[in-house]
């Protein structure tokens, strides 16, 4: 009998009830016992949905307050010194501290770092260890959780991030430090965790190691076969579980590991299903994950029980079936869209209805195709209605697609040329700028709800965001800033908002999922070709930059990020979708320039997200992602001044391509990483203008004059001050105006301060 499970669930809610309980707890408005009952809460939904679908084993861990990393980071006790808890109980503000620098009790300091979970648009908080970096079991949420679901009277499995995994993503600030000197102790924590399992009568445990399907040094390949074999407790089955990609050389590394199960991701790399299978020893059980967890399409379920079947003849009750990875990455449950589109949403599976999915091809392979027959057919149906759907091509796209040239990607100048006509700008020294995105007041999103509900004409609404454009633009020109923005009151999300306004895109009313801590995201749907309607910018940036003399940025975002930013359809190249956004933002471009604004920012912050994780594969995908960037931002003239913004992923490696995006300025996240990307200059002459942002802003805590300083000091050691910009680390919509306001005047005084000096 094959059986039935999945990889982990969303945390957030059905109706993002684990943000808003977090953010009060935050602010003081609800207690410790009333934010632990909301957790109690989702637990149990997810749990009962497990239940309803028929799931073997509910799956446990897989609920966090912030971050699963962190939780292991808790679990382990692996607490910089500077949050004073060290080897201690982690409890849950300094747990809270080291995710945003602030808790609501305690003092303030400066968070962890913070970067993306391999080529997904969820972050983790990076665990940070010390050169006599001690282990120790100092949380019990885990254990917790567990008896919780035991009460349930349904077997249980545990999901833990694996000590490989956990050791490969944490850093450490000494240069040249082996995190794998570290191993022997952090093997002895994860023995004493297991062993605490069993004694909670646990038989299966979900230790998770998406590393496998990385390119791992020999080294840290034979530390798999001497962590495992240690790891060996009696009577625990460990579920040794790989997704995002094949295992490519780690495929008889991992078949071979001492552990009872292994778990691949047949929906990335299906191609793997056959070498594993094969070299997978008589007595393992082998978990297939057939499910996508990571996109929103319901499922070929005839297709996949053609795949599945010849496997199930040959290992019976050794095969089981899941989520290809967790299901956090896709919204809670299709069943609460009311307004979307009737035929789109036929074609879409949220993460309840995935659990049916995995459970209809398990009971499909134990008891026959008439025992699930007709929901066979229902996916028929769906299967031929997309293939047939006259929504979906747009021939003129097409055709336009058709005739992109290499020339087309080109600016009509080379940069050294291109800074002599924007000389005209009148920029000083150490020009200074935000990212784009001001304060989201709750009066702005109750002004947008109103509008998008009919509940606010047009007129009204425009007049409303016109005073918090000019309320942003009067408090820049108050601070002394350089380079003004808009502020962006008008647009929900970066991709969201450009999605509305093309052709192509659907949209949700609660298809939410959690992109870091408390901050979620609704991804829109690319369901057809994708055009521009008519211009979506326009009216708003030349209402800002009628209000000041001082130059304000035109701001897009980049076609790779409203890509990876959105859930793609898969009936195409995801490069074919990118080159039509980026045709359609060429011609935003272009308005926006005959429009007379001369700044023009194209956010391209998913670059990095989106690279390949095998670096065979990356050539050919940084090629067509500097292709599908330069496509949008030519064919304008020289004087105009092309910006773009990174945010929150390793850029050291791929610093050549992103310089050859050719964009006159980046802007770029270093704060937290203390400036370390600048490593990256040390063996690379980075060609254009750079601004290393000098600020976390995904931090409560207001940084000092002098901080600001010392990292503009440290980055003028790689980059010519003149070709240095001073901005945050991204868009500040998350943070209050008071924040704001003390944090960019302190900006503009280190800026100041350095002028000063080189002057």
């Amino acid at each position: 009998m094959a059986i039935i499970h999945n990889l982990g669930l969303p945390r957030i809610g059905l109706n993002r009830e684990l943000k808003f309980a977090v953010e009060d707890y935050w602010q003081g408005k609800i207690t410790r016992k009333e934010l632990d009952m909301k957790g109690q809460q989702i637990r149990n939904n997810n749990w009962a949905q497990q239940i309803k679908a028929g799931h073997d084993y509910l799956s446990v861990g897989d609920f966090s307050w912030y971050d699963q990393v962190l939780d292991m980071s808790a679990l382990l006790g692996v607490v910089p010194e500077r949050f004073g808890n060290r080897l201690k109980e982690v409890d849950m503000d300094t747990y809270f501290r080291m995710a945003r620098g602030r808790a609501p009790t305690g003092n303030d300091t400066h968070a962890c770092e913070m970067t993306k979970w391999f080529d997904t648009n969820y972050h983790y908080i990076v665990p940070e260890f010390s050169d006599d970096q001690d282990f120790k079991i100092c949380s019990n949420k885990l254990f917790s959780e567990i008896v919780e679901a035991q009460q349930l009277g349904k077997k249980i499995k545990p999901i833990i991030l694996g000590p490989l995994s956990y050791l490969w993503l944490g850093k450490s600030k000494l240069k040249n430090f082996n995190k794998l000197s570290l191993l022997e102790k952090l093997q002895d924590v994860y023995l004493q965790i297991l062993t605490a399992l069993r004694k909670y009568n646990i038989e299966w445990v979900q230790i998770d190691e998406p590393i496998l399907v990385l390119d791992l040094p020999t080294i840290w390949q034979t530390a798999f076969y001497e962590t495992y074999q240690y790891l060996q407790v009696d009577e625990l089955n460990l579920m040794l579980t790989t997704y995002f990609g094949g295992l490519e050389n780690n495929t008889e590394l991992a078949c071979k590991l001492p552990t009872a199960g292994l778990h691949i991701d047949i929906v990335r790399d299906p191609t793997q299903l056959s070498t594993v299978s094969q070299l997978l020893p008589d007595n393992k059980i082998l978990s297939v994950g057939i499910i996508d967890g990571r996109n929103i399409w319901r499922a070929d379920l005839r297709k996949a029980l053609t795949t599945l079947k010849p496997l199930h003849e040959r290992l019976l009750n050794r095969l089981w079936i899941g989520s290809s990875c967790s299901l956090l990455h896709c919204p809670v449950d299709l069943s609460n869209e009311t307004n979307l589109d009737a035929e789109i949403k036929n074609w879409l599976a949220f993460s309840t209805q995935k659990l049916h999915e995995i459970a209809i091809l398990a009971n499909g392979l134990n008891h026959g195709d008439l025992v699930v027959d007709e929901e066979l057919l229902a996916s028929d149906r769906v299967v031929k209605s997309r293939k047939e759907s006259r929504r979906i091509h747009n021939p003129a796209v097409n055709k336009r697609c058709s005739q992109l040239t290499p020339e087309m990607a080109n600016r009509l100048h080379p940069y050294s040329e291109r800074q002599k006509a924007q000389k005209s700008l009148n920029l000083p020294l150490f020009p200074t700028t935000t990212i784009g995105s001001f304060p989201q007041t709750q009066e702005i999103r109750l002004q947008r709800q109103q509008y998008k509900l009919g509940q606010l004409d047009h007129t009204h609404y425009r007049q409303h965001m016109c005073q918090h454009i000019e309320y942003a633009i009067n408090n820049q020109v108050e601070l002394g800033l350089d380079v003004l923005v808009h502020g962006e009151a008008e647009r929900n999300d970066m991709v969201e908002y450009f999605g509305e306004l093309l052709e192509g895109f659907a949209f949700t009313q609660n298809g939410w999922v959690q992109s870091y801590g408390s901050r979620c995201v609704k991804p829109p749907i690319i369901f057809g070709d994708v055009s521009r309607i008519s211009p979506m910018t326009i009216e708003w940036i030349t209402y800002a930059q009628s209000l000041t003399s001082k130059h304000v940025k035109g701001m897009l975002t980049g076609p790779i990020t409203i890509l990876c930013w959105s859930f793609v359809r898969d009936d195409q190249s995801r490069f074919a979708t990118a080159n039509q956004i980026a045709l359609a933002l060429r011609d935003e471009v272009n308005d926006l320039a005959n429009a007379g604004i001369q700044i023009i920012q194209i956010d391209e912050p998913a670059v990095r997200e989106g690279l390949p994780l095998r670096k065979k594969y990356w050539a050919d995908y940084l090629q067509q992602a500097v292709y599908c960037f330069r496509l949008a931002s030519s064919g304008i003239p020289d004087h105009i001044q092309i910006h773009t913004h990174m945010c929150y992923s390793e850029f050291n490696d791929i610093i050549e391509a992103i310089a050859e995006l050719d964009a006159d300025v980046i802007t770029i996240e270093t704060s937290r990483s203390d400036m370390e990307l600048l490593n990256a200059f040390e063996q690379f002459n980075y060609p254009n203008d750079i601004g290393p942002g000098v600020y976390d802003i995904h931090s409560p805590r207001i940084p000092t004059v002098e901080e600001m300083t010392d990292l503009l000091e440290k980055a003028s050691k790689f980059i010519p001050i003149e070709r240095l910009w001073v901005n945050p680390d991204c868009g500040l919509k998350t943070r209050n105006w008071s924040e704001t306001r003390l944090a960019l005047q302190n900006m503009v005084k280190a800026a100041n301060i350095l002028r000063e000096k080189y002057l």
